[in-house]
């Protein structure tokens, strides 16, 4: 049975959920949102877990992010952290280089990168981004509903009784992400192509596969549908 209560009013991160709707219209898998907005998490070795979210100002939310938590001391060359990002977009290339530039400052940081969506994935500056992140050290996956459920929990202000309504999306475009970014990481050529339509005045993205070279299929070998359809035999 559904629990009558939201987020308890005694949870320290209630001041800092975004709202369900900004969730919802910013992480779907085929929507097109020009801004950025991420979700993100810091565990310290000594247990202590700390939540928020930021978006694209002037400055891109991946930048935002490093300069708000050097400036306020919460990490330091010397800290020992874990931090998992939830991001509605890639890095750019640009963001990737400043990323780069703190891990390499930050050496005992570690930083896990979930996005709902690749960034300009045919950019090549964009693909060396994300290969140079992973070469540093970072793990970069495309979100599965797993990843959706946990940011509904943890970082959504959900109605009463609407701790399960997490919305759900169809596996395919998440599947085609994750086929696209192992190209990338793998620096084989772009196998998905993104184009753009209408929905109830809401722009939303097509997405179709193409150029499935032979590698792609050794790509679906190494388990993406199971990842993405947990229960496909």
């Amino acid at each position: 049975m559904a629990s009558e209560k939201g987020p308890s009013h005694m949870d320290a991160t209630l001041g800092r959920r975004i709202e369900p709707w900004d969730f919802v219209e910013s992480f779907e898998p085929r929507a097109l949102r020009k801004e950025t907005y991420l979700l993100y998490e810091l565990r310290w070795t000594s247990g202590k877990i700390w939540r928020n979210a930021n978006r694209n100002t002037t400055q891109h939310a991946e930048v935002n992010f490093i300069e708000k938590h050097i400036s306020e001391r919460r990490i330091r060359p010397s800290t020992n952290c874990c931090i998992t990002w939830f991001l509605s977009w890639s890095p750019c290339w640009e963001c990737a280089k400043v990323i780069k530039e703190f891990l390499s400052q930050h050496p005992r940081v570690t930083l896990v990168i979930n996005a709902a969506r690749l960034f300009y994935h045919t950019d090549p500056q964009n693909r060396q981004g994300l290969r140079d992140l992973v070469a540093s050290g970072v793990t970069i996956k495309i979100m599965s509903m797993a990843e959706y459920r946990y940011c509904w929990e943890q970082f959504v202000n959900y109605p009463p009784g609407e701790e399960a309504c997490c919305p759900r999306y169809t596996p395919e475009p998440m599947m085609m992400y994750a086929l696209e970014l192992q190209s990338t990481i793998l620096n084989l050529p772009s196998c998905l192509k993104i184009s753009k339509s209408h929905q109830n005045q809401l722009a939303f993205f097509n997405l179709t596969l193409q150029n499935c070279h032979y590698e792609a299929f050794y790509l679906l070998a190494l388990g993406l549908l199971t990842a993405f359809y947990p229960t496909w035999r």
